[in-house]
């Protein structure tokens, strides 16, 4: 199933342009004429995550911390570590600090698309280009946004943030909810973040987020081997995951190119509306049939509104595996020559780097 998107940074509120980071756009006060409620919300929370830092190893020399908080804050900085040495990763992605929050998320992120159409509704930020997806810190600013949306007739999605990022224009912290992440999914959110702070084309959601869960998964894998061994316990469960999940995917991928040809067709608007609803009931039957969803959550999951959103949420982050996996041969299993030829796409057409994507064994 789709993983929880990262906020990358401060979306600007109003619905034509968004603006990266609040250190950024409070140098463009004319541009920002009329958005000064959002971004005072936003500006307040970032600056409090930076600000409110505190250097892991700092927290690490104190008496008394808890068992948790000390296994899980060694865990990222041998992570980190591991990232820069093994994995060729931007030193300046972050998580040299942990900031505890006052709240048991990080943020929300509201994300759209057509109805008819398996096109995402986007933001554009001056750094980080175009983005599928608007961050808020305040849950009921994400829920007003998202019943806007809703009422000019888009699909939409609300999702809770799993990472944090500002694509290494400063140091992020580790956040207070991340420490209750199984082991390996930390491990894999540092890979990840710092990927972001490696390689990143501005205006490519795709790219940059398929890329980066290849990393985060290669080097999952490959920390743990090295650590632990093939019988790893961190390993198998990531192992059972990954292997759930492509098989989700691919059901996630059928099933959008069944909704793709359908609103390609000459039906009216009325039955294309049904068409959709009875493809999105046939992918959640199958789903079951799988048995990709535990039992106990069968009815629950069968309930959920599923929208075209959820299918454009999943493929934007898990593009492209085979096309990744063939560089990574190619480049002889060496990271600082993998994050190479991933920059050489930079240089070709949105259309060649979407069929690079699309690539099949």
């Amino acid at each position: 199933m789709p993983k929880p998107l990262p906020l990358l940074s401060i979306p600007h509120p109003c619905r034509i342009k968004k603006i990266p980071r609040i250190f950024a756009v409070l140098l463009f006060p004319i541009f920002l004429s009329g958005c000064l409620p959002y971004l005072f919300h936003l500006g307040k929370e970032q600056s409090s995550i930076i600000l409110g830092r505190e250097k892991i190893e700092d927290i690490l020399n104190l008496q008394g911390l808890d068992l948790k908080t000390k296994q899980k804050l060694n865990l990222i900085r041998e992570a980190r570590i591991f990232a820069i040495g093994e994995l060729a990763l931007n030193a300046k992605g972050g998580f040299e600090y942990y900031t505890k929050l006052d709240r048991e998320e990080i943020g929300w992120n509201v994300s759209a698309s057509e109805a008819l159409e398996l096109k995402s509704y986007t933001w554009w930020f001056p750094i980080a280009g175009t983005v599928p997806y608007k961050g808020f810190f305040d849950h009921q600013m994400a829920l007003n946004l998202e019943k806007e949306l809703q009422s000019e007739g888009y699909d939409t999605r609300v999702r809770a943030i799993g990472g944090y990022s500002t694509l290494g224009w400063f140091s992020d912290p580790v956040l207070s909810p991340q420490l209750n992440w199984p082991d390996h999914r930390l491990v894999g959110l540092v890979f990840h973040e710092m990927a972001h702070a490696t390689v990143y084309l501005p205006g490519d959601s795709t790219l940059n987020e398929s890329y980066a869960s290849y990393v985060e998964e290669k080097g999952v894998e490959i920390y743990y081997t090295k650590k632990e061994g093939e019988s790893s316990p961190h390993l198998q469960k990531f192992k059972k995951e990954k292997n759930r999940r492509e098989v989700t995917l691919n059901l996630l991928k059928k099933y959008a190119e069944e909704l793709k040809h359908l609103y390609a067709s000459n039906l009216d608007i009325k039955n294309k509306q049904i068409q959709k609803q009875n493809i999105i009931k046939n992918f959640k039957e199958e789903v079951i049939q799988k048995k990709l969803v535990p039992e106990e959550k069968s009815k629950e999951f069968l309930s959920r509104e599923w929208n075209n959103e959820d299918f454009l949420g999943a493929i934007r982050y898990h593009s492209g595996e085979f096309s990744f996996e063939s560089l990574f041969i190619q480049s002889g299993n060496n990271f600082p020559e993998f994050h190479k030829l991933v920059k050489n796409l930079f240089d070709l057409p949105p259309e060649s780097r979407e069929q690079f994507l699309n690539k099949k064994p």
